[in-house]
Order: structure tokens, then C-alpha cells, then sequence
């Protein structure tokens, strides 16, 4: 009897040790030191850059291993014991894989995949064969570079704002970065001042794209105002600008750091006007509500759930699992015009497993949870089941909007009750729509002045002139409404 378990752990262990691996490793010209972090591999039938792929939109095979004090041409082993998606690298589908490897740095970026001074390889081919002792060989033999310089023009400057804030909380030099666009009458009036227009962008965008530009700010509907353009990235993935236990005082540093340098810098008069779409909604929503006297209106356009009871439609305080409904089908988090099945909460918690940081749904614990023993921010869910951790959700409760505006509305009242517009297309891609509209019943039961508006259209097409005209002139009215009290000249 022993001699058979024996015999059977042996045939185990043989069938482990030669399962399909990668062995990878990165070039010395490219990298001379240790490296210690994470390996992420990418594997796709159909993109040929599968680094690139969308995680948790889109599915493909992926698989992430820490590693420590690696040399640059010493092999590491990617096999059967690695973090996987969607099952272990010896039962993914057989035949022809485009394969890229990322060693993940970390040094600030936000997408792995695109990452200033993560190294990857090339893309390379490989074919997947019933072959288990089959070793596929990788090395790194690029770097990401660095962003280009910032190009300035007479318009269009770059602001980076030193922040004592985030420096000290991360133990490295930290600013708050955004694009200021100046309006054309900037230098036609030397001595005028005007209103600050602030947007916050969704997931992903990134200021530098007003590089090299040469155009004043677009008016808000006739004001001529100083356009600052924020993004949320950050290294573990949008900030919202929320104080967080993971990402730091990012609230707290473009309130009490970056926006007095502003001021300092450019002839602003005092206004502070904002607006954001989908991450960068609920952004502006959460400043506005957190920072009542700092912001003067605010347009959240399409925000990521305000309502954590309709998160998008989960509900994290009720359901018990964040991938299966009561019924047992599964909870969608993406669709095709509010309705048709694009993405579940598991195709992307799973993936989102592997590539451990900067995708949306990890994001979200980023900026909700504490910060978890092994440094990373703790889970709202099992990634393997989907079950709920009710600790978790205690700390999320901190960042429901809903919840923060019925506990504080009697405070809240006198400063914001006539300052917020929220608008949403009815068929939301991410369903975001469902929390507005909870949102609405509750400010209503409250008596708000809040505007709620809805559009035809998804996440993506609701933004055309017409929803965008109508956004700037509400914050257009709440300006003259703020010049009217402050007595300030137009």
C-alpha cells in the first residue's frame, strides 16, 4: 500500500515538473541590475501585441509569477505553479500563441504594459502543441521608454506641483501633474482674472496629449476660463483624487498643493469649476461632496457607481458574491448598449488576478480598501470564487456617495445643494446608469436641488454637442451665480 502512494506522489511530481512552461529572462544591454518584482506573460491567437490586450474586456490566456534578485540572463521558470487565466498553462488551449513577457518594475506607471522602464520582449510565436515537456525560451529585449518632455506652447503648460502630501507618503518624489490651457484673451487682457475650468478624464487618459498643442481653451459657452486637464493615473490605476489608504492624500494634495500653486502661477479669480466623465465623474463628484467650500460646481458626467448598492448592479452589502447573482447567473460589468453580454465581474477579477494592478476593477480596491499584509490593497472578493469579504466592504462603505450625502446632508446642504448636475446615457455600457438613478430617488427623498439628466445613448455616444452644451451651461449658470455673491468682476 505505501509502495503504491509512493509511486503515485512520484507519478504526480514527474507530471508537474514537465508540464508546459516558459522559461524567460531579460538582456543585460537593456537591464544591468537585479530585478525583483512581478512576470507577466500574454498570450493571444489573434493580437500580435497581446500585452496591449484589454484585461477584463476582452479574454486571453494570461500568467504572473513573483520573482526576487534575478540577474540579468538567468532563466526563471513560468509553469503550472504561476497565478493563471483563465486554467494553468498546461491545460490552455493547444496551437499558435503570440507571446509577450513584461517584467513589472513598478516605477509609477500605470498600465504594466506600458510602464516607463518595464522590460519586455518583442513579440515572438510559438505553437502549443499535446508536447508537455515542451519548454518555450523568452528574453526581454526591450525597454518602454520614458514619456517625451512635455512641449510647451504659448497657450498650452505644463504644471507639476511638488507634493509634500504624496512624497512623504510613498518615500519618493511625488507631484501632481496636469495640462493648463490659457485662454486667447490671456495676453490680449495682461491685468484680467479668470475662472479655472478643471476636467478629470476616464480610465486610462493621460495629459500629455495636449503636448505640442497650439490652441487657446475652448469658452465655457462665451467665459473664457483657464482649462486644467488632471488624469487619475497612477501606479495602481486611476486615483479619482480620493485620500486612499494604497494610492495616498491625492484629494488633500491637489486641494492644499496643487491648486494654490495654480493660482499663484496663472491670473485665476477665484472660481473653480468641475467636470469629469466615467472615472473622472465620479471623481468630481466625490471632490465636490468632499471639498464643499474648495469647488464652486460641479458636472459629473457617466460617473462610475455612486451608489454602492448598484455597483453597477451588484449590490456589495447585500449579495454575497461579486461574480453570481441570487439566480446563479453571473453579474455583467461591460455591455453592448446597456444590454447585450460584453464582460462579467469574474471574466475580470480573474484576469485582473494575474495582471495584479492598474486595470479597473483592482483600481477600485486601490482606492476602497485598506492596504492588505503583503502591501497590495486588500481583495473585495475571493478571485477564485467570487465571495464577498464583509470586512472589506465595511472600509468601501468610507467612498459611497450615496451614503456619505444622506449621513452628512444636513452640513452638506448649505454648500453644494445647488452645485451639482449629473448626467448619464440611458443604455451605459457599464451599467452606471442604474446608480445614478438610485442616487436620484434618495436626493429626492432629501429635498436636493441636484440636477439628474438623462440622454439616449451608451457610455461612449452620450457625449455629443448637445449633452455637452447643456453640462457647460449649467456650470456656465452656477459661475455668474458665483460672481453675483463674491462681487468679482467678469
Amino acid at each position: 500500500m505505501k509502495k503504491s502512494i509512493l509511486f503515485l506522489l512520484l507519478f504526480l511530481f514527474t507530471l508537474t515538473s514537465f508540464g508546459q512552461q516558459f522559461k524567460a529572462s531579460f538582456a543585460s544591454n537593456i537591464y544591468d541590475k537585479s530585478f525583483t518584482g512581478r512576470v507577466i506573460v500574454y498570450l493571444s491567437k489573434e493580437n500580435k501585441e497581446p500585452r496591449n490586450g484589454l484585461v477584463g474586456l476582452e479574454s486571453f490566456p494570461c500568467f504572473s509569477v513573483d520573482v526576487k534578485n534575478i540577474k540579468p540572463g538567468e532563466l526563471i521558470t513560468i509553469n503550472d505553479n504561476a497565478t493563471s487565466f483563465p486554467v494553468v498553462l498546461s491545460d490552455i488551449e493547444r496551437g499558435d500563441y503570440y507571446v509577450q513577457i513584461v517584467w513589472d518594475r513598478n516605477l509609477g506607471g500605470r498600465s504594466i504594459a506600458e510602464s516607463p522602464g518595464n522590460l519586455f520582449n518583442a513579440t515572438e510565436k510559438v505553437t502549443i502543441t499535446k508536447d508537455t515537456k515542451k519548454v518555450f525560451t523568452i528574453t526581454a529585449n526591450q525597454i518602454i521608454p520614458k514619456l517625451p518632455d512635455f512641449k510647451e506652447t504659448a497657450f498650452v503648460k505644463e504644471l507639476k506641483a511638488p507634493s509634500v502630501l504624496l512624497t512623504n507618503f510613498h518615500g519618493k518624489p511625488m507631484t501632481v501633474d496636469a495640462a493648463v490651457i490659457l485662454p486667447k484673451e490671456y495676453y490680449i487682457e495682461p491685468t484680467r482674472k479668470f475662472p479655472v475650468l478643471f476636467t478629470i478624464w476616464g480610465y486610462g487618459a493621460d495629459y500629455h496629449s495636449f503636448s505640442e498643442k497650439t490652441e487657446p481653451s475652448i469658452e465655457l459657452d462665451s467665459i473664457p476660463v483657464i482649462q486644467v486637464f488632471l488624469d487619475g493615473n497612477c501606479a495602481l490605476g486611476h486615483s479619482v483624487y480620493a485620500n486612499s489608504d494604497n494610492n495616498g492624500p491625492w484629494g488633500d494634495a491637489l486641494t492644499k498643493e496643487f491648486i494654490p500653486l495654480l493660482e499663484k502661477n496663472y491670473r485665476a479669480n477665484g472660481a473653480r469649476l468641475i467636470k469629469g466623465h466615467s472615472s473622472g465623474g465620479w471623481t468630481v463628484l466625490w471632490l465636490q461632496t468632499q471639498y464643499p467650500k474648495t469647488f464652486d460646481a460641479c458636472w459629473s458626467s457617466s460617473p462610475d457607481p455612486v451608489d454602492f448598492k448598484v455597483f453597477q448592479k451588484i449590490n456589495i452589502y447585500d449579495d454575497k458574491n461579486m461574480y453570481y447573482a441570487a439566480d446563479g447567473s453571473q453579474f455583467l460589468i461591460a455591455t453592448i448598449a446597456g444590454r447585450f453580454p460584453w464582460a462579467t465581474a469574474k471574466l475580470a477579477y480573474q484576469m485582473e488576478n494575474v495582471v495584479y494592478r492598474g486595470e479597473q476593477w483592482h483600481s477600485f480596491d486601490a482606492v476602497f480598501s485598506k492596504k492588505g499584509a503583503n502591501g497590495l490593497p486588500e481583495n473585495i472578493c475571493n478571485s477564485a470564487t467570487g465571495a464577498i469579504d464583509a470586512a472589506v466592504v465595511d472600509h468601501w462603505k468610507k467612498y459611497d456617495i450615496a451614503l456619505n450625502l444622506k449621513k452628512d446632508w444636513n452640513t452638506l446642504k448649505p454648500e453644494i445643494n445647488d452645485k451639482i448636475r449629473i448626467s448619464v446615457g440611458t443604455r451605459d455600457n457599464f451599467l452606471l446608469n442604474y446608480a445614478v438613478m438610485s442616487l436620484e430617488r434618495q436626493m429626492k427623498e432629501l429635498g436636493s436641488n441636484f440636477e439628474f439628466v438623462y440622454f439616449p445613448g451608451d457610455h461612449f455616444t452620450v457625449y455629443t454637442p448637445e449633452y455637452v452644451k447643456e453640462g457647460n451651461q449649467f456650470l456656465k449658470k452656477r459661475y455668474l451665480e458665483w460672481l453675483a455673491k463674491s462681487g468679482t468682476r467678469k
